[in-house]
């Protein structure tokens, strides 16, 4: 005989029989939710209204008095401790210019509340069906958009763009030692990428075992590229010490500066390289997670530009999709749908252009004693560094579908619109140089310069002295603390790490520089005059405490 305890416990889930009363129920908590984040918002702001300081003492709170609650609480308790969490948190508005943290569409979300809705683990289509569905769906979706053959093709979804560069390298570490998960990694395999490359890679040998003194970088070209000359003496290098190049991760739409490494020069260069050696080529993994979105327009008529883009748009769109354009070449890549693919997070595509290359990484029927490898289910996914996998494909399918191939040009084409009028801006701004002229896309990266001081051009010829570095970073770092402290009123992102550029005396330095990434689906061309008087605002008064500071010094 049921209790009253267990039946009240069943009001904490949705029906089984599907009945109105039940759904209407969850609608409105739904709508409570919403209602009460929306009270939040704030079109002229990027923080969601509500006052938190979150200093350490504020954290140290959360620890002495966080604690579960002994009786069970209602849905409108639960929203009411929700919506509290929402307070100053960061919101998409048109003044949310900050790094790569896209706004969640409308189609994303509810993608992944059917996702949720269902609940199955993507580990296998006994479990999880829909999700199976979905993902080999995008699968094959994204292969055909980049030019990999789709009966061939394989990938999942997976944690991240780290993920996909985790797993490349797990598939080649399979290719050049398939021992290597019964015996350990052997101490000769080496991996390449750029400077200029996310840190992913770094972390990834250092999981796999192959350790850091294995990661080579690769010089960058002043556009961020990897500099082909460097890769060939550095894989030639390690190839005379008894190594073996295995892996290179080329970045094709860096974070920071929309860098793009010319796929087809990579492959030419390691093939060429790794045959005169008898050896095989590298794995090759084109970091693609964010840049490789910009693949929309490998089918854009730039001739009759039918979207009608800007001249200054459509050059720049055209450049990007040029170096995009060859992408199939990569053996393996990402898209970070929760980055230009607007969806939530985490919703990130590893594609890999022969299917096949997963197979070395799955794992044996014994050693999956109670899921998959039956006569019943066709889609286990063994292979996963995952057991337990989200759904995550369900809501790209939603974003795909909804936008489709012209909704995104069209999206991509106004962030980049938004990004020639920011850098038109800011040439008029004293003292402010963009420092990635060369990478065209919804990424600017701008210094500034006290008065006679060497400035960018002079900085990466390698003769500034290491003093005039180090002043300009410094500066550049003042900046950075203004516009953060002001992030409620406009969110801009900033990187300790552009080019490394060598000083007269041979030293190698950073270059710091702030960062505008148009993001924002509600950014728009009549908003850049907006910007534009906030940066030179927030220079003018860097500069001023500048000047305090250098006489408060003795310098001035």
């Amino acid at each position: 005989m049921e209790t009253m305890e267990q039946t009240s416990m069943q009001r904490y889930f949705p029906s089984t029989d599907g009945n109105v009363e039940d759904r209407q129920q969850i609608v409105s908590w739904i709508e409570q939710l919403l209602s009460g984040m929306d009270a939040l918002k704030d079109p002229d702001r990027v923080h969601l209204k509500g006052d938190k300081q979150r200093g350490e003492q504020f954290y140290q709170n959360l620890i002495e008095n966080s604690h579960i609650p002994y009786r069970s609480g209602s849905m409108e308790q639960v929203n009411e401790k929700l919506i509290d969490l929402m307070k100053d948190h960061p919101f998409h508005t048109k003044r949310f210019i900050t790094n790569i943290l896209p706004m969640a569409s409308t189609p994303g979300i509810v993608g992944m509340m059917a996702a949720m809705l269902l609940n199955g683990n993507n580990l296998w289509d006994v479990y999880g069906p829909a999700g199976a569905e979905a993902e080999v769906s995008v699968i094959s979706m994204m292969s055909k958009l980049i030019g990999y053959d789709h009966t061939k093709s394989g990938g999942y979804t997976t944690w991240g763009g780290q993920g996909a560069v985790f797993t490349g390298l797990r598939a080649a570490i399979a290719k050049f030692a398939p021992y290597a998960m019964e015996r350990g990694i052997p101490n000769h395999l080496y991996a390449f990428t750029s400077e200029a490359a996310h840190y992913s890679l770094l972390k990834s040998v250092e999981a796999v075992g192959m350790g850091r003194d294995k990661l080579v970088k690769v010089a960058c070209n002043t556009d961020s590229s990897m500099n082909m000359e460097d890769l060939k003496e550095k894989m030639k290098r390690v190839i005379e010490l008894g190594g073996v190049p295995i892996y290179i991760v080329a970045t094709t739409g860096t974070t920071d500066a929309m860098g793009i490494d010319d796929l087809a020069e990579v492959y030419e260069t390691s093939e060429k390289i790794a045959n005169a050696h008898g050896l095989r080529r590298p794995h090759i993994h084109a970091d693609s997670a964010l840049g490789g979105f910009f693949a929309f327009f490998n089918t854009y008529d730039f001739e009759h530009n039918p979207l009608g883009f800007t001249p200054q748009a459509l050059q720049a769109l055209e450049q990007i999709s040029g170096k995009l354009n060859k992408l199939a070449l990569a053996d393996s890549l990402c898209f970070d749908f929760q980055k230009l693919g607007q969806t939530p997070y985490v919703t990130s595509l590893f594609l890999v252009k022969d299917a096949a290359d997963l197979e070395p990484m799955d794992l044996a029927p014994e050693e999956t004693p109670y899921v998959g490898h039956r006569g019943y289910g066709q889609y286990h996914t063994g292979y996963t560094l995952e057991c337990s996998r989200m759904a995550s494909a369900v809501s790209m399918m939603a974003a795909l579908t909804a936008f489709g191939i012209e909704g995104y040009q069209r999206l991509l084409g106004q962030f980049v619109e938004v990004s020639c009028a920011v850098r038109e801006g800011l040439a008029q701004i004293p003292g402010v140089e963009v420092v990635n002229p060369d990478n065209p896309g919804i990424t600017t990266l701008f210094r500034i310069y006290p008065e006679g001081a060497p400035r960018y051009q002079q900085e990466i010829s390698g003769t500034c002295s290491i003093y005039d570095l180090k002043r300009n970073n410094m500066l550049n770092e003042m900046l950075f603390e203004r516009l953060g402290e002001r992030r409620n009123e406009m969110f801009f992102g900033d990187t300790k790490k552009h080019l490394n550029v060598r000083s007269a005396e041979g030293e190698t330095l950073s270059l710091y520089a702030s960062k505008v990434f148009i993001i924002s689906p509600y950014t728009e061309r009549k908003d850049v005059p907006d910007i534009i008087q906030y940066v030179k605002e927030r220079v003018a008064e860097t500069f001023k405490n500048w000047e305090q500071l250098m006489y408060m010094r003795g310098a001035v």
